[in-house]
């Protein structure tokens, strides 16, 4: 494995465990050369989830795509990464979960909201406004009222 510092080829594992749920193995790895450490993950890669765009386009499923929606949304929120990954994962499992070959990007952006409507509201109506694509203002305060009667109720 590559060393990101210096480029060095020549690295050795100092820990390795399960992750991701024992989706993947993540490995400690210490550079030969210039001794920092970094972070690799093992992935097995044999079924390919097939995202279905809202103009039909299709394209694989990208958990680091998903991930960067959300830093977006949550940029300057008090929202640590490690929540947001195991958010990604989380929506991750539940598409593989259903067990089909394609999902809809409605589907996957719906249980983003869903789980970030229990993380950070604010981050909530950040994504929706992207996802939603709000219009103009009058859609934006019926989604605000929404989030409000919601926390009410609660």
């Amino acid at each position: 494995m590559r060393c990101p510092y210096c480029k060095n080829e020549e690295s050795k594992v100092v820990d390795s465990r399960q992750s991701e749920g024992g989706m993947a193995i993540r490995r400690r790895r210490e550079c030969e050369v210039c001794q920092k450490r970094f972070t690799t993950y093992e992935r097995y890669e044999d079924i390919h989830l097939v995202v279905v765009k809202k103009d039909g386009r299709r394209e694989q499923f990208s958990r680091p795509k998903l991930l960067g929606g959300l830093l977006r949304a949550c940029e300057k929120r008090p929202i640590s990464t490690d929540a947001l990954n195991a958010l990604a994962l989380e929506v991750e499992r539940e598409i593989w979960n259903s067990d089909a070959p394609e999902v809809g990007s409605a589907a996957i952006g719906e249980k983003v909201m869903e789980k970030l409507f229990a993380l950070d509201e604010i981050a909530y109506i950040r994504f929706a406004s992207v996802y939603r694509q709000f219009k103009d203002i009058d859609r934006f305060m019926e989604e605000l009222n929404r989030l409000m009667n919601s926390r009410d109720q609660a």
